[in-house]
């Protein structure tokens, strides 16, 4: 069939997800290849000292994507989109979304990038002696417990952002194992075909003192568990209506697992088996490196332990800061182009980006003495409950565009460095390859700098630049898949068997430099701490 014949007669799988720049939609046909694409453009706001979006813009920004979506499969097809084969919504991992029984939000949805659960944080990690980082929904929702916090008494849900979704379009409670192992640890069963919150740990929370003067209960606060392949409901009436409020949207159709964004960058990069490993690079950063075995010691606050899709551990080091610092950065330097030559005249954003990050590999090998963080938010992994973002340079700098540049680009990934030090040198955790996605690879500097920062070769496939989206599409088509073959071999039979990749070894060179950068990150975050704590 065409494309346009697959679409019409409801045979493509959707993948939205929510990221932390963009609401990104992406349909794949029956060789998963991406036919159409939709999006829409948002960022977090600092409100109260709480990162957030508005509900409204949430509900607004998945609508505007869907029918950008929709537009776009009608000017390429002449199809207008009715229905699919599958679906999936996955979003941004942890975070805080709190419903009464009335389905109201009761605060507003407090993100993955806050820094502000700390106490809750330490108390679960030592409680469970496992790691129980800031971010997750536990740890937000036993802080507001802390806290005291007037709303808590009124809970009914707490849920992720793309369970909560999930939930608006098919009124099923459920979330995906590997978005539910960034709420609360979770297990296998005894025959490893489904998984659960980790029961020991769920008796431990419920008999905090705290907790149980609210009678709370995590299976009935918390979304149900499902692996990926499990049937997760179906789209509703409701549900159809508010994804396409122009009405050509049908009920009825399959809807997975909703997941977190380090679910989807696994499948999307083939790295579900044990001893692979992925980078995704964007607005943050985080690896992750399927375990063979369990690490020998809890890291809080520098590694945690999640679940590929199909319910195996995963070492996740996570940095709430990547790109977003240069990003700004790129945006001033962009401006001032279109001021001088118009902006008619001016390059499109994306070979402004290409053109200067590749100028960077023209660096001194010590980046010409300049140091940069790239703290936007805090960054727990170096010890920051707020970011600075800093740019500093020494009195006999060499301030030019490729040190600049290269500086930048190290920024982005000093924090998680530190976090694979540990995995690789304290842990000696094998790692037979790390690919990476994202909007870091697009560029060949990219790619080469971050295989010398992690210090192993890195991969970034021809499909590397789809990301999350399309690995949500995938894991609907893997929900449709009669075959019931495991989730690694439908990725590596089906998927990725003729998938083509570059690979970047360490270069000598760049390493050097990378180390040289790496040291004076370490010792400047002194800097950082006086900026963090004077402004």
């Amino acid at each position: 069939m065409t494309n346009a014949e697959i679409i019409s007669s409801g045979n493509a799988c959707l993948g939205i997800e929510f990221g932390s720049t963009r609401i990104k939609a992406v349909l794949i046909n029956d060789k998963f290849e991406p036919i159409a694409n939709g999006s829409f453009t948002w960022e977090n706001s600092l409100i109260d000292g709480i990162w957030t979006y508005n509900i409204e813009e949430i509900h607004k920004g998945l609508q505007t994507c869907y029918a950008d979506l929709k537009k776009d499969v009608k000017e390429k097809y002449n199809v207008t989109l009715s229905s699919f084969k599958c679906a999936g919504i996955s979003a941004m991992m942890h975070g805080y979304l709190a419903f009464d029984k009335d389905d109201n939000l009761l605060v507003p949805f407090r993100t993955w990038r806050n820094t502000i659960t700390g106490p809750a944080s330490e108390l679960l990690s030592t409680l469970f002696n496992f790691p129980v980082p800031e971010r997750w929904s536990v740890s937000h929702f036993y802080q507001a417990i802390l806290n005291n916090e007037e709303h808590v008494s009124k809970i009914a849900n707490v849920y992720t952002l793309a369970a909560y979704i999930h939930y608006k379009l098919t009124g099923e409670k459920v979330i995906g194992v590997g978005d539910a192992s960034g709420m609360f640890p979770v297990e296998f069963s005894a025959d490893k075909k489904s998984c659960d919150y980790k029961k020991d740990f769920v008796s431990k929370f419920e008999a905090l003192e705290s907790v149980k003067k609210f009678g709370f209960k995590i299976k009935d606060i918390f979304p149900k568990v499902l692996m990926a392949g499990e049937n997760a409901g179906k789209l509703t009436e409701d549900g159809a209506k508010f994804l396409d409020p122009e009405g050509d949207l049908k009920a009825g159709i399959l809807m997975c697992p909703p997941e977190g964004d380090a679910g989807t960058g696994m499948v999307a990069t083939n790295s579900v088996e044990a001893q692979t490993g992925n980078i995704s690079a964007g607005t943050s950063v985080f690896s992750m490196v399927v375990l063979k075995k369990d690490l020998k010691k809890a890291y809080p606050g520098i590694i945690d332990i999640v679940t590929t899709p199909d319910g195996y551990p995963v070492a996740m080091v996570h940095c709430n800061n990547c790109t977003g610092e240069h990003n700004y950065w790129m945006n001033f330097f962009k401006e001032i182009v279109d001021t001088m030559c118009g902006s008619e005249n001016s390059p499109k954003i994306g070979e402004f980006y290409d053109k200067l990050i590749m100028k960077s590999l023209e660096a001194d090998e010590d980046c010409g003495n300049l140091l940069a963080y790239n703290y936007l938010s805090g960054e727990t992994i170096t010890g920051f409950n707020s970011g600075r973002p800093l740019f500093v340079r020494g009195e006999n700098a060499q301030f030019n565009i490729a040190n600049f540049m290269r500086v930048q680009m190290f920024s982005s990934l000093g924090a998680l460095r530190v976090g694979m030090d540990i995995l690789y040198d304290d842990e000696k955790v094998p790692v037979k390859s790390m690919t990476g996605a994202g909007g870091y690879f697009k560029t060949e500097a990219g790619l080469k700098y971050m295989a010398c920062a992690m210090k192993t070769p890195v991969s970034a496939m021809e499909t590397a630049g789809e990301g999350g989206p399309w690995g949500m599409a995938i894991l609907a088509a893997y929900a449709t898949d009669a075959q019931k073959k495991s989730l690694s071999d439908y990725l590596n039979q089906n998927v990725f068997a003729e998938c083509k990749k570059e690979t970047s070894q360490p270069d000598e060179k760049i390493s050097k430099s990378f180390e040289v950068f790496y040291e004076r990150y370490k010792k400047g975050l002194a800097v950082e701490k006086a900026a963090v704590e004077s402004l």
